[in-house]
């Protein structure tokens, strides 16, 4: 049970002034300020666009912040791309995030336990669960005090989990890469640098290993990439800060993101960019630095959907079902290839064109048919 507290948890719904003066704003519905003086919560919630459904899905990121200003940007920028990626996935849903502030000396039983009595009061609207920061067990903590959580129903998943759907996802975009540069999906013979050996950098590695293309890892974590490398065929570590200079095919950024910026792009020495990575481009300026150096993007909203695709499933009429979670993952390759040609015949970075058909559906309130 939920002890008293002097002062109850509170949110303020309204867009406050100071979000909408950021260039990380773009007309978001709601940015709600949590706080919680007792267990010394501080987050916020944004929820960017409800046109495609009345929730809005985005996982929680628990992290430590420069400022409360950072962490503002952050929530706005990543809600955002929420919603595309529920746009050009066909979910029906809208996109939102939260992020919580970490500060030394917290109790972070007491933060979750606050911070989902607050989800829980905006009944349905935003439906959360895990992201950087966030397990899997934190989620099923903050379970027992909402309703709203995803990733904690019963279903016939087998071995599918939310960071290995991502990382079949990203695999998917890696083969649309492919065959826009070779004419084939075909991973024999061809590299991959991935950076980041986590859950989902590890089984991105061993998809592409089991595949036939050889993998170079890297991580902020010197033994990860080490115990990785020990498990698949062709495997080599790099150093995390050389990462994206090795000469390779694709590059995946699949750790934090603005992995993309003025100073780093100059030195790519790939011919393309698929990973799990979210909010990869520092600005729009990035994505026509790349197109202007001929390196093909695989827009990362769309790359790294399947964790998505996975939690989201969930809420359908019939419940979670597998097929239609590898179906819906699957489908990523031709989605990504599709926004590929688009590029080709308008002659238009891939992020431009991605945006763009996002922006419409969700500007239509285009209700996707299966």
């Amino acid at each position: 049970m939920l002890t008293k507290t002097k002062k109850p948890p509170r949110f303020t719904k309204k867009v406050p002034a100071k979000a909408r003066r950021l260039p990380q704003f773009d007309s978001h519905e709601f940015v709600m300020t949590l706080r919680d003086e007792p267990s010394g919560l501080h987050a916020f919630i944004a929820i960017h666009n409800t046109n495609l459904g009345n929730s809005a899905l985005g996982g929680t990121r628990f992290s430590t912040y420069s400022s409360e200003q950072a962490a503002l940007q952050d929530v706005l920028s990543l809600s955002r791309a929420m919603s595309y990626k529920c746009a050009l996935a066909q979910l029906p849903y809208g996109g939102a995030k939260g992020v919580i502030i970490a500060r030394p000396k917290q109790n972070r039983h007491e933060i979750l336990k606050a911070y989902a009595r607050l989800v829980d009061k905006l009944g349905g609207l935003f439906k959360t669960g895990t992201d950087v920061g966030i397990s899997d067990q934190d989620v099923k903590f903050m379970a027992g005090y909402t309703s709203h959580m995803l990733g904690v129903t019963p279903g016939d998943r087998g071995e599918l989990t939310t960071s290995n759907t991502a990382a079949l996802g990203v695999f998917q975009a890696m083969k649309a890469c492919l065959r826009q540069l070779y004419g084939s999906p075909d991973f024999t013979g061809r590299s991959v640098a991935i950076k980041g050996a986590g859950k989902l950098g590890g089984e991105l590695t061993r998809l592409v290993s089991e595949a036939g293309g050889s993998v170079i890892i890297s991580d902020i974590n010197t033994s990860r990439p080490r115990t990785v490398a020990k498990k698949y065929a062709r495997v080599t570590v790099a150093s995390n800060k050389d990462i994206h200079k090795q000469p390779v095919d694709i590059y995946a950024p699949c750790a934090l993101g603005n992995e993309f910026t003025a100073k780093t792009v100059p030195q790519l020495r790939c011919k393309a960019i698929a990973g799990g990575a979210n909010n990869q481009l520092e600005n729009d300026n990035i994505g026509e630095l790349l197109h202007k150096n001929n390196i093909l993007y695989a827009p990362d909203y769309i790359a790294n959907a399947g964790g998505l695709i996975y939690v989201a499933d969930e809420l359908e009429p019939d419940g979670f079902k597998r097929s239609r979670v590898l179906k819906r993952t699957h489908d990523i390759e031709g989605t990504i290839g599709a926004i590929f040609q688009q590029a080709t015949e308008r002659r238009m970075p891939t992020y431009k064109v991605a945006d763009m058909i996002a922006r419409t559906r969700i500007q239509d309130g285009i209700k996707n048919e299966r």
